[in-house]
């Protein structure tokens, strides 16, 4: 029961543990696709994770293609500002992959280009910001996605 949280190339050790700490209590697994910004074992990743660190279901990947070859019948939908389509019109089904780009910029051209009806965005109501938080951005999917598909 959850869904998969992929997280390609984060960046900001505070926002991985504030997901992490998020993947545990939603009953989602946490994926991140390397190269990271920062150590696996920084301190900044385990205060944002509080001690819950221990107990998330954690895979980590080399490439994004080890994450597609080890996922290759994943079901999936992709998180970009560039989305075309709101969060919310997804059908949200048990151990989908809700993935996401590094915060500086996104996700890359290439997997936006390659899943052109698989791209979702979160509505932003103001000319002055590009984006929404990382952290923040995956909790407000992964909680619509339980209140949606009522798995829990």
């Amino acid at each position: 029961m959850g869904f998969n949280i992929v997280l390609i190339e984060p960046e900001i050790p505070m926002n991985t543990g504030n997901i992490g700490r998020l993947s545990l209590a939603s009953g989602s697994k946490l994926h991140l696709v390397k190269p990271f910004g920062f150590e696996i074992d920084d301190k900044r990743l385990k205060r944002a994770g509080l001690d819950y660190w221990k107990h998330i279901s954690l895979f980590i990947y080399e490439s994004i293609d080890d994450f597609y070859e080890k996922n290759k019948n994943g079901n999936f939908a992709y998180f970009s500002s560039h989305g075309t389509k709101n969060y919310y019109t997804i059908d949200y089904k048990d151990d989908m992959f809700l993935i996401f780009g590094k915060e500086s910029s996104g996700l890359s051209k290439k997997i936006i280009e390659a899943n052109p009806n698989s791209i979702y965005s979160i509505p932003l109501f103001s000319p002055h910001i590009r984006s929404l938080n990382l952290a923040n951005a995956v909790s407000i999917v992964v909680y619509e996605g339980i209140r949606n598909s009522k798995l829990f």
